[in-house]
């Protein structure tokens, strides 16, 4: 525990600062503690236990802690943002999160103003509670190649939604197993001819006893990985046989059909399909900031409290945290998990010009955040899912007990890898968005946003590296350089290559696995770039700035490290420049190491929301490692079925013995 206490007082930065900045802003920080403190304190959401719980206990928990969260919402009067907050906090997933990130953000982007009058008191008030049927049992990512269909019956004014196959089974779906009573099903729409997969709104259960409707099979799919992870969540299964719908179900902001069963294509473009899908992702990536600081968190502070091996003079054993190997382990995922926090808030900026944008049916943004989005969604969950896997392992033994927090932290977390977007297919799409602006640079409007970067490909691709000793390595904006002849000499060599298919789709399909290397050099650029950025800025708080560009320098050369041969492949850096960034790296360990436990105190996690022995924040371990040991219930004085087995084992072995 004393460990913990001299590790926070030699602490050179204003912590205080960095929480605020972590937070977004002093106003947020005040009130992610208030909320943060409400939530430990309050029994409801007590979270002893629960890798031990049945599914139907977990189920149980999860929707009482929903409950519990929509009273306190009313009761605090908050704010959409600010219950999402409340819900981050509760550390516990249920049908309320597919219903706020996903019904309610596709019926704001994809349904018309009279629509959207009709719906979104019901969905706000949860009047009604919705999910988001998309997925199918035998299509997921092939969006265009789902099965369930929805005829337009001009003598009733409805469509007919009917699963036609086992395969069209709607699978996945959070909250459709066990609550939802509406369902945003994605389905073919079918006039005189097939127009493709569009978006309705279906009832699916009765809203006076919560029974499925007659015409409807809905249920859980069952139970999913980990102990406890997900499986509070009832995501579910869905089919149709010929349900009846009004035509006025049909979100019409794309396109609309009229009672003649005419099909009239609005004046938007497709891409706003994607509207609830970006919601989403823009959450996703703040959710990937907050996981990936957990586990950093827990692994941090275990390094600092284990201590491992002594000097031959007899001393204490040294702290794990200062063998350089656990360093370079855990500091460039500290560095990764800030890096995060402030591409997010950018994001969260973003977002919310975008969708300014949208209320005015602007939609020239579109496509920069569809892009971005996707991206960014791609390569935090790939590297968050990772990472905590990296911490778990990085804690040793004790790592893998579940009171340590992380295997329920990643079991919870490595779903993001797929849903809203299975990150390789998100990367072939961003990597087909960066390739085709470069093929349409000469008759298309100047690269602006996160490809702007582009309109000095010339410079890129021709200026090499310029660092001649290690120190050079320090400025962020070297660093920053070498990201961008990276990401545009890649992008550049490809876009040529797919110029030599005659049929450009045959070359995405050929080179798909470069399309991927080519989006993962975009979005590293981008975060980096957003780190960067954030450096510009006026950071209060004594040395908060120092710390930062510390972090930055990490995340970027570490980044450089890993994907060395990048660099030096496309020509930009000699071999010796790369050992010059290696060594600078490691001296830059050193630097964070008194400032280590302090970085992660930033998070501002509480021990409730980390649940975690190994991440408490007075460090006492070992005692609550043994007190949770003798907590489980499995422990008694002779256990069950020694009787049945292990005594006749016993017994026969003895008497063999006395027979000798």
């Amino acid at each position: 525990m004393e460990d913990l206490a001299r590790e926070r007082a030699q602490a050179t930065f204003d912590v205080n600062a960095m929480r605020i900045l972590w937070a977004g802003g002093e106003e947020a920080f005040h009130f992610h503690n208030k909320l943060a403190s409400l939530v430990a304190a309050d029994p409801v959401f007590l979270k002893e236990n629960k890798p031990r719980l049945t599914r139907k206990e977990l189920f149980l928990g999860g929707i009482s802690k929903a409950a519990r969260c929509r009273e306190l919402a009313i009761e605090l009067g908050l704010s959409e943002g600010d219950a999402r907050t409340l819900r981050t906090l509760r550390d516990d997933r249920a049908y309320d999160d597919l219903h706020w990130n996903m019904f309610v953000p596709v019926l704001r982007t994809q349904a018309t103003p009279e629509q959207q009058r009709k719906w979104l008191p019901l969905a706000t008030s949860m009047a009604i509670i919705g999910c988001y049927a998309q997925t199918e049992l035998g299509h997921g990512s092939n969006v265009q190649g789902l099965e369930t269909t929805a005829t337009f019956d001009p003598s009733t004014d409805e469509f007919i939604l009917n699963s036609p196959t086992l395969t069209s089974t709607k699978w996945w779906p959070g909250g459709l197993g066990k609550v939802a009573t509406h369902a945003i099903v994605h389905a073919r729409l079918i006039l005189e001819k097939d127009y493709g997969v569009h978006a309705f709104i279906v009832q699916i259960r009765s809203l006076e006893d919560h029974k499925p409707l007659t015409t409807i099979t809905v249920g859980d799919i069952g139970v999913k990985f980990g102990n406890g992870g997900n499986n509070s969540v009832d995501n579910g299964f869905l089919q149709f046989n010929h349900t009846r719908i009004p035509r006025t179900n049909l979100l019409m902001r794309m396109a609309i059909v009229t009672r003649e069963g005419k099909y009239v294509r609005q004046n938007v473009p497709k891409q706003i399909l994607y509207g609830g899908m970006i919601a989403a992702r823009e959450i996703i990536l703040m959710e990937a900031s907050l996981n990936l600081s957990r586990a950093v968190t827990i692994a941090v502070r275990y390094s600092a409290v284990r201590r491992q091996f002594g000097l031959d003079d007899g001393s204490r054993e040294i702290q794990v945290l200062d063998y350089i190997t656990q360093q370079q382990k855990l500091f460039p995922l500290l560095a990764t998990a800030y890096a995060f926090r402030i591409a997010g808030q950018w994001m969260e900026l973003l977002y919310s010009e975008v969708m300014s944008q949208f209320e005015s049916n602007d939609f020239s943004g579109l496509a920069e955040i569809h892009a971005c989005t996707s991206g960014l969604k791609a390569i935090t969950t790939s590297v968050t899912a990772d990472a905590i896997e990296q911490c778990r392992k990085a804690c040793g033994g004790h790592g893998y007990l579940c009171s340590s927090g992380l295997p329920e932290l990643f079991a919870a977390y490595i779903p993001a890898f797929t849903y809203e977007g299975d990150n390789t297919l998100l990367f072939i799409q961003v990597g087909k968005f960066i390739i085709k602006t470069i093929l349409n640079m000469r008759r298309s409007p100047i690269p602006q946003g996160t490809v702007e970067y582009l309109t000095d490909i010339d410079i890129h691709t021709t200026k090499c590296c310029e660092v001649s000793q290690d120190d050079d390595w320090s400025n962020s904006n070297v660093i920053l350089d070498a990201f961008k002849a990276r990401a545009a000499r890649l992008a550049l060599s490809l876009s040529k290559r797919i110029q030599n298919f005659r049929n450009q789709d045959d070359g995405f399909e050929e080179l798909s696995i470069d399309l991927v290397k080519v989006a993962e050099a975009h979005c590293q650029l981008i975060v980096l770039s957003k780190f960067v950025d954030k450096l510009q800025t006026n950071i209060p708080g004594l040395n908060v700035k120092q710390q930062l560009q510390l972090l930055c320098n990490i995340y970027g050369l570490s980044l450089l490290c890993e994907y060395m041969g990048d660099f030096l492949a496309t020509g930009y850096m000699t071999k010796s420049q790369g050992s010059l960034a290696r060594s600078h790296l490691r001296s830059l360990f050193s630097h964070v190491r008194p400032n280590a436990i302090a970085l992660v105190d930033s998070f501002n996690h509480t021990d409730h929301y980390l649940g975690s022995v190994l991440g408490r924040y007075d460090g006492d371990v070992y005692t609550h490692l043994y007190i949770e040991a003798l907590k489980d219930p499995f422990n008694s004085d002779v256990t069950d079925g020694y009787e049945e087995y292990i005594k006749p084992i016993l017994k026969k072995e003895v008497m063999q013995v006395s027979k000798l």
